[in-house]
């Protein structure tokens, strides 16, 4: 049995990561806990054989006064978390970072695109990378998973923002665009597999399909019995102010190459209609 610590207690990948190994619970044993404070730093971890870390401020903000706390919690809190484990002899750590630290002003990310992120969230996360490999030798073992936008049941950020409007409007854009996304599911299961098969490096997970904007709206509105009718008449206005920042999360490319290594493990169990079916048929 492998006893898994996964780090930050109201995490939505932390949660929905335990709900799915608990399918084996012959398999796992998985406990919680909380870096919101110092009591951490007293406990033992000695006796796990994996750390999913998956605790800090997971979204975008263009708020300058956030900045210090994004690096003070993305980067410092996580290089502090990961000395301990290693001196607590925990054998691997994974850590969740993100697409995001490629900047988001790209459209195709492959094996050559270098992380370059263009905000303090971005950054954070690639500086917390670079701490972690200083501490990376055979006997503690780090994997850093950069997912594109995670979405499912009870998920925060865009996907639900998009999900609301797919029910209320009887019109959509049809724009030809492609962006990288991944079901919960899918990276839980991704996560799992790391685990069990000590998988390290960088991991680039997606579904199998890039996703279009459009189609994705139409299958939530099918999930829903709701009908959007597409319309292309709007798509030139579309490409004009494409660099409008909401304009381009909803409808610019962010996608990763298919070439670019996922550890080659089988964890896409979901295609894109699976998902939106899966997601609605438990509402």
């Amino acid at each position: 049995m492998k006893r898994i610590l996964i780090t930050g207690r109201n995490s939505y990948i932390g949660n929905a990561f335990e709900e799915w190994a608990n399918q084996w619970p012959e398999k796992y044993q998985i406990n919680k806990v909380t870096v919101r404070n110092n009591a951490w730093r007293s406990e033992d971890w000695h006796s796990y054989d994996a750390i999913l870390h998956v605790a800090g401020i997971a979204h975008n903000s263009s708020d300058t006064s956030l900045e210090d706390l994004y690096y003070n919690v993305n980067r410092d809190l996580t290089f502090e978390i990961a000395k301990k484990a290693k001196n607590d002899g925990v054998p691997h750590f994974i850590n969740m970072s993100s697409i995001i630290v490629f900047g988001t002003n790209q459209d195709e990310i492959n094996i050559n695109t270098e992380p370059n992120p263009d905000n303090f969230y971005g950054d954070s996360k690639l500086q917390a990378e670079k701490l972690l490999e200083t501490l990376n030798d055979p006997n503690f073992k780090i994997t850093h998973v950069r997912p594109p936008m995670v979405y499912g049941k009870n998920s925060k950020g865009n996907f639900p923002l998009l999900a609301k409007l797919a029910l209320k409007t009887p019109i959509f854009p049809d724009y030809d665009n492609k962006r990288s996304m991944i079901f919960i599911k899918n990276l839980t299961e991704l996560l799992r597999l790391v685990i069990e098969t000590g998988v390290t490096g960088f991991i680039h997970p997606q579904n199998p399909k890039y996703v279009r904007t459009s189609t994705l709206v139409k299958f939530i509105a099918e999930a829903n019995n709701h009908k959007v009718y597409e319309t292309r008449m709007v798509n030139l206005p579309i490409n004009l102010f494409k660099k409008i920042n909401l304009i381009n999360k909803v409808f610019g490319n962010l996608y990763y190459k298919n070439d670019m290594n996922d550890g080659n493990l089988p964890y896409q169990k979901y295609t894109l209609k699976e998902s939106i079916i899966d997601i609605y048929d438990e509402i």
